[in-house]
């Protein structure tokens, strides 16, 4: 088993997901705590020139928490503070090498299987998802809901991260099962204004959280009724 080490901040709050150079500026300089690029279908040498300037953005920032979503060579090479790999990715991608360089790593779930094995590799902190429907990706797994989220943030013993279908509506649900953090995507991107949109939802996120109660003693005992019958998987891939 390797070893990650934990967030600088463990409970950052929004933590948008972004595709571009100039909203990671942007939302750094909004004062995020913790942010991702996550660049799809893009060739290699783009791809490394992308982590690259990601990268050198982000050493300008005390205490940036950038993560690079699958691309795990080209962030180690540029020294990333972390790396978000889905655990399909864990069949390629080389932990020991992460966990020497003293990287960070997120990994998502999405099931109670997913989680149990993303707690195993204990990485630094635990995604779990798809929270609520969402039209950021193609997504095989049906939407697990607050309830399912406030028994992962029980359970697990790293930081959890909601993601999948986040927005102003829903972040208070988010903050108050005590939840490190919601990635957003379109909730920020798609504004007219991505930094006023994250810093409407971080201080959304702030009330929540300090108006939060605790969880109830019966979470520390028990999954909620049905779990782990319910499925994960969306009828149409079953």
């Amino acid at each position: 088993q390797h070893s990650f080490p934990r967030l600088l901040r463990p409970s950052p709050g929004v933590y948008p997901v972004v595709d571009s150079l100039a909203l990671l500026d942007q939302l750094l300089e909004a004062g995020a705590g913790i942010i991702q690029l996550r660049i799809k279908d893009i060739a290699a040498a783009d791809q490394e020139t992308a982590v690259r300037s990601a990268c050198r953005v982000a050493e300008q920032v005390p205490n940036c928490q950038l993560f690079i979503n699958d691309h795990w060579q080209a962030a180690l090479h540029h020294g990333a503070h972390g790396i978000h790999l889905g655990q399909e990715d864990l069949l390629a991608a080389d932990l020991s090498a992460i966990a020497q360089q003293g990287m960070r790593l997120g990994l998502s779930s999405h099931s109670y299987w997913e989680v149990a094995r993303a707690l195993w590799i204990a990485p630094s902190y635990l995604a779990c998802g798809p929270i609520f429907p969402t039209r950021a990706k193609a997504m095989n797994w049906i939407p697990q809901g607050i309830e399912n989220l406030r028994y992962w943030v029980a359970v697990s013993d790293v930081p959890v991260v909601a993601i999948a279908g986040i927005h102003a509506g829903n972040l208070m649900q988010i903050a108050q099962t005590g939840a490190a953090a919601a990635a957003v995507i379109q909730a920020v991107v798609s504004m007219p204004d991505p930094s006023r949109a994250y810093r409407d939802l971080q201080a959304t996120w702030l009330r929540a959280s300090a108006s939060s109660s605790p969880l109830p003693s019966s979470w520390d005992q028990a999954p909620p009724a049905g779990w782990p019958a319910r499925p994960t998987l969306s009828p149409t891939h079953s």
